[in-house]
């Protein structure tokens, strides 16, 4: 017997009553997160791939996301290219997105669950590289990936009910600098912020039953998608 609040349980009764109590979860599925794991290692991928550039310039040619190289096979750089950034002496490229990452990327990470804020941030890197390859030429940055962060923001709030249009004045000003600063590749933060808001929204709009089968196949689905676009489609670029 064990000693309860109103008398004695028994053993079994413990356990069974242990079984029907709900587990917390995250609003969008998944376990609550209390320290942003996902976010600190994305940040510190990035700073560590950034302190490479500086000690091996020859990174970034290796290593960017190039349209004719990932056309030849080297599709590996679809993602590398999304943890590179413009090389020293330019610094407010990885500035501005680790910033980024470390205002928003905590809460969103709180509000999907660890694994689905990772899906999110990797989808919309990969998503920013294949705009890249069928229109674009060359890119390196985690600006994709951070735009994808912006519609996820979006997409999260609308969901919630809360008001958006912080939000939308956010991915306005960005969207019109993308097009205002010279150097930038509109492709990768565009492609980046369509898949960041498709994928967070078939996330949040689930339907709850079977709703981490849903969340994981749509998930796949959308990399699929993209799979199949870099092995069938020729970049314009060549």
């Amino acid at each position: 017997m064990r000693v309860a609040s109103v008398g004695h349980q028994c053993v079994e009764c413990v356990r069974e009553s242990g079984r029907n109590i709900r587990q917390a979860e995250a609003p969008f599925g998944g376990r609550p997160v209390t320290t942003p794991v996902v976010t600190w290692t994305l940040m510190a991928i990035n700073v560590l791939f950034y302190l490479g550039e500086v000690v091996d310039a020859s990174l970034v040619d290796r290593f960017e996301m190039s349209a004719p190289w990932v056309a030849a096979g080297e599709w590996w750089r679809m993602l590398t290219g999304a943890f590179l950034h413009a090389p020293p002496p330019s610094y407010w490229h990885i500035l501005f997105n680790m910033w980024a990452l470390y205002v928003i990327g905590p809460q969103l990470e709180r509000m999907l669950g660890s694994l689905r804020f990772g899906a999110v941030y990797l989808l919309a890197a990969l998503g920013g590289s294949v705009a890249v390859y069928l229109t674009g030429s060359a890119s390196v940055g985690a600006s994709g990936a951070i735009y994808g962060l912006f519609g996820a923001m979006f997409v999260v709030a609308r969901r919630l009910g809360f008001d958006v249009r912080g939000v939308l004045w956010l991915i306005g000003i960005n969207v019109v600098l993308t097009f205002v600063i010279p150097g930038i590749s509109w492709q990768g933060h565009l492609g980046g912020l369509v898949t960041g808001a498709l994928v967070t929204a078939l996330f949040a709009y689930a339907p709850s039953r079977n709703r981490k089968a849903f969340q994981l196949g749509t998930a796949l689905a959308v990399l699929a998608v993209y799979v199949l676009i870099v092995v069938f489609f020729t970049p314009l670029s060549g």
